[in-house]
């Protein structure tokens, strides 16, 4: 008889294939837009093509959710916002 795990990690990420859900809408809108393409062309070459960009598209997706800091984007908020005034003049 099979045992299934528990599913704890409720509040982590979702993941489809190793990729989170934005990555992965990436990916299948890229395979839908290859398919058109070779629906449309009757060419060998660009259908080994297609495989090989989506094939390196999925490996690059999948290292950079492996190592974020690859393609690191600054964050614009600051860690913490306050209302302390900043200078020592008083405009009152």
């Amino acid at each position: 008889m099979k045992k299934y795990e528990v599913y704890r990690n409720i509040r982590k990420r979702a993941m489809i294939m190793g990729l989170p859900i934005s990555l992965f809408a990436l990916m299948m809108v890229s395979v839908i837009g290859s398919m058109l393409v070779i629906l449309f062309s009757f060419s060998f070459g660009v259908i080994v093509a297609l495989l090989l960009f989506n094939a390196l598209l999925f490996g690059a997706l999948a290292q950079w959710v492996k190592n974020p800091q690859l393609l690191s984007v600054q964050k614009i908020f600051p860690h913490t916002i306050s209302n302390k005034k900043l200078s020592l003049f008083l405009y009152e």
